[in-house]
């Protein structure tokens, strides 16, 4: 509230007594915003979140900031906080009529919360209902705005495997050849066998992973079709059933390889919201470390690690996380900054 200044007191004073809502809402003040909603102190965190978007969307707001109400004095838990915004969140953004906000931001403070809204997130995605695009990506696109268009993919295709066997069978009479035939054909159906695996992640694969379906193809007596036009796309392995096992597991070591790094990039952008990492260069100026190393380096701050070693011009840099120095094997000394974001602001 200081840094919104005296006349937003003042307004708050004026509509004190017109908060049948359960809020308020003022100018900006000094602060970089154009309105503020005041929120009347409410255990109920969902309802009041739910109750700001929909004031939000009523006003053809475009975007709105949260604090993680109730963390502070009311002194409820982070978790059960994350999970009561993310689901208001995740209810509002069901709506269709849902047509002027586009951006929704959670602004942490502390650090130490950032793994309960991730967690939460998490849990979001795994806990809903299969849709066209899954609501953890609306999540994101609500917190980081729509991802800019991206070149699109080429298309890659799996070589289709085919091995002829031609079985002669000659015999006394017709009969006895039906037998045989049958007798093969048996023998050959009880070893094969079929196995479908299905994922939104599929689509992700790249050239790499289809030149690692290309060789199991090649290595095992399995045919491996990949059906990327399906929603969600599917992989269909069949062969015989020990080589179709096989496969099946590395597949799904695949997916998730990727689930694994697509969650990493995601826990990246959010410390990269919350704190930036950066090493001196030339005329005392900063530059950034990438996303990844920077949140490497938050969490082992976290950790209360004394030391972590980082990549700096392609040469590995020990950084002291006390005194905030890295140095490299021939003695060079490079001066390292932690820049909290968000410092001050509501």
């Amino acid at each position: 509230m200081d840094a919104a200044g005296s006349d937003v007191e003042d307004e708050c004073d004026e509509y004190a007594d017109q908060c049948q809502s359960g809020f308020i809402t003022t100018q900006g003040g000094k602060l970089l915003c154009r309105k503020i909603i005041h929120l009347i102190h409410n255990n109920n965190v969902k309802s009041q979140v739910t109750k700001v978007l929909n004031e939000c969307e009523l006003r053809m707001y475009e975007s709105v900031a949260f604090p993680a109400i109730g963390t502070g004095k009311a002194g409820q838990s982070p978790a059960k906080i994350a999970d009561d915004m993310l689901d208001a969140i995740v209810e509002f953004t069901r709506k269709r009529s849902v047509q002027h906000l586009k951006k929704i931001k959670i602004v942490i403070f502390q650090t130490h919360m950032l793994k309960d809204f991730y967690e939460s997130m998490k849990r979001t995605e795994d806990t809903d209902l299969p849709r066209t695009d899954s609501w953890m990506s609306v999540l994101k696109s609500f917190f980081w705005g729509k991802p800019q268009p991206t070149e699109k993919k080429k298309p890659v295709t799996l070589e289709k495997k085919v091995y002829l066997a031609t079985f002669q069978i000659c015999g006394e009479s017709q009969e006895k050849v039906d037998e045989a035939e049958s007798w093969i054909t048996n023998l050959i159906l009880k070893e094969q066998f079929e196995n479908s695996i299905s994922d939104d992640l599929i689509e992700n694969f790249d050239e790499n992973q289809i030149d690692a379906l290309a060789d199991l193809q090649r290595r095992k007596h399995v045919t491996i079709q990949l059906e990327s036009k399906l929603s969600p796309p599917r992989i269909k392995i069949s062969g015989v059933s020990r080589d179709v096992f096989f496969v099946s597991v590395e597949v799904q070591k695949m997916i998730q390889k990727i689930k694994a790094t697509e969650e990493e990039q995601s826990k990246a952008e959010l410390v990269y919201n919350l704190v930036e990492w950066r090493y001196a260069v030339c005329n005392n100026s900063f530059v950034a470390f990438d996303k990844l190393t920077n949140m490497q380096l938050e969490d082992a701050k976290i950790a209360k690690k004394a030391h972590f070693t980082v990549k700096i011009n392609k040469n590995n840099y020990k950084v002291n996380l006390n005194t905030l120095q890295a140095n490299d094997d021939q003695g060079n000394t490079i001066n390292i900054q932690r820049v909290p974001k968000n410092e001050g602001k509501l």
